[in-house]
């Protein structure tokens, strides 16, 4: 897979929810309050910033796609700020505004890069016909519906908004508040953080019952997916009839999560809207995820910070790999024009045919992954002598040779089901296997790759060279 930024620009998406503004005021501390025992902070700078829906927008517009907005804001300074600063941006702002609705604003006084108070100017939205009508004109000129949920009034009718999107056959894209979740039944997928949806399913111990739980919802609400966002540990894709994608924080440096969930969706929603895969969108949005929480408030992040994350060798790991850090790990080559070679075997002794097979098979790409069969199978497949070596010790020589980037176990007696979640861009085989005989190789030139099979060096091979040893010591 190789990201398509271009197709961002292509991409149309419409963002619905509730808007808001976030002001900062910042300046230094540098004396107690003689009034109380507080902070006095002599304000140096201001700045407003789109938040909410808004800042979903924003990180839309900031990665070049066309953004439509709608949501509430009143007849009122914030209101024409609010609009003012998405238009400069490249939003197109479709609001109802309503003169009795004071525009949703929070106001952080912050010194020495700290928050000191948050100050709240808000009342209940009461969202109706206007929003509707604003929310269906967009409909039509939309390729995807991000409905990004603040608790405030804007989606209290969200079911409606879900119905007239998901009738013109658009996905929708939902982070949601609070613990009913049935209000966004017939959603596309949802993208609730840890807390907020162990609140509606109740506690998970550990990742097999997170997925348990999380299918069960899916089935109820009758949804595609479900991406949980789980602060340090990453997040999970959760789908009906395919494996859980667990995927690591990227976070090198965390120092304010505001906002966070904005781009992880806005992420997710674009690079759908673009023809990514979902396992391609989520890993995206977590890369995005990493960058947007080192950066201070309400942030965004651009085309340029993605590309360089994505070239940077802090995100390219070698050796051996557990399976899910190397889907990742496929994924992040892919993206930057790589093309992935894959093969597989026992490799019990390794020896010369071995490693000239190795060596032509990574000529066909950039990267060479090298699956290998755990101990348990090569038993089953050559026998209760075998192996020699155990598959630490085996994965460890494969993983220093030049030629080899990754390594990883498999313990099934095939890797079919490896190489169908792992979907390289060449497949290859030593021997003389017909191409129809090789496992994997269906699914491999189904999602558009190569299945290639390359020979063995003549007169080497592991049982020969055990025959010989038991030879000579006869």
């Amino acid at each position: 897979m190789q990201i398509r930024f271009a197709a961002f620009e292509q991409a149309r998406l419409l963002v619905a929810g509730d808007v808001m503004l976030d002001r900062y005021w910042q300046g230094p501390t540098q004396r107690i309050s003689p009034e109380a025992p507080v902070p006095v902070v002599k304000v140096a700078q201001r700045d407003d910033r789109p938040g909410g829906a808004a800042n979903v927008a924003l990180n839309l517009a900031s990665l070049g796609a066309a953004v439509s907005l709608v949501g509430v804001i009143g007849n009122d300074e914030a209101g024409a700020c609010l609009t003012s600063s998405l238009e400069a941006r490249g939003v197109t702002p479709c609001f109802d505004q309503q003169p009795d609705q004071p525009t949703l604003t929070k106001l952080r006084i912050m010194s020495r890069n700290q928050q000191l108070i948050r100050l709240d100017f808000e009342q209940p939205i009461e969202a109706g016909a206007g929003l509707q009508q604003v929310y269906q004109q967009a409909l039509a000129q939309t390729d995807l519906v991000i409905l990004s949920d603040y608790a405030k009034g804007t989606l209290a009718d969200v079911g409606t908004l879900i119905a007239l999107a998901r009738a013109q056959g658009k996905k929708v894209l939902v982070d949601p508040k609070g613990e009913d979740f049935s209000r966004y039944r017939g959603a596309t997928l949802l993208t609730p953080n840890m807390h907020e949806f162990e609140l509606v399913v109740g506690p998970c111990a550990d990742d097999a019952e997170l997925e348990r739980r999380a299918l069960d919802l899916i089935a109820e609400l009758e949804l595609e997916a479900l991406l949980i966002t789980r602060s340090e540990k990453g997040m999970s894709l959760i789908r009906p009839d395919q494996p859980a994608l667990h995927l690591p924080t990227r976070a090198q440096e965390i120092f304010d999560v505001t906002g966070a969930g904005d781009t992880v969706i806005a992420v997710l929603g674009l690079a759908l809207a673009s023809g990514h895969q979902e396992d391609e969108a989520v890993m995206l949005a977590n890369l995005a995820a990493g960058l947007v929480v080192a950066k201070p408030g309400t942030a965004t992040i651009n085309i340029a910070e993605i590309y360089a994350a994505l070239h940077s060798d802090k995100l390219i790991e070698y050796g051996v790999l557990n399976e899910e850090t190397l889907v990742e790990a496929i994924r992040a080559a892919q993206a930057r024009g790589e093309k992935v070679v894959m093969t597989n075997g026992c490799f019990d002794l390794l020896h010369a045919g071995h490693v000239a097979y190795l060596e032509e098979a990574r000529q066909l790409g950039d990267r060479l992954i090298v699956a290998v069969n755990s101990d348990a199978s090569v038993s089953r497949l050559k026998g209760p002598t075998r192996p020699i070596n155990p598959v630490d010790q085996r994965m460890k020589v494969l993983a220093g040779l030049q030629a080899v980037d990754w390594v990883v176990p498999f313990a099934e007696d095939t890797p079919a089901r490896l190489i169908e979640r792992l979907l390289p861009d060449v497949l290859v085989k030593g021997g003389d296997y017909q191409i129809d005989q090789i496992a994997g190789a269906e699914a491999v030139m189904a999602a558009g790759g190569e299945v290639k099979v390359l020979s063995f060096v003549d007169g080497v091979s592991t049982t020969a060279i055990v025959h010989s040893i038991r030879d000579k010591s006869v």
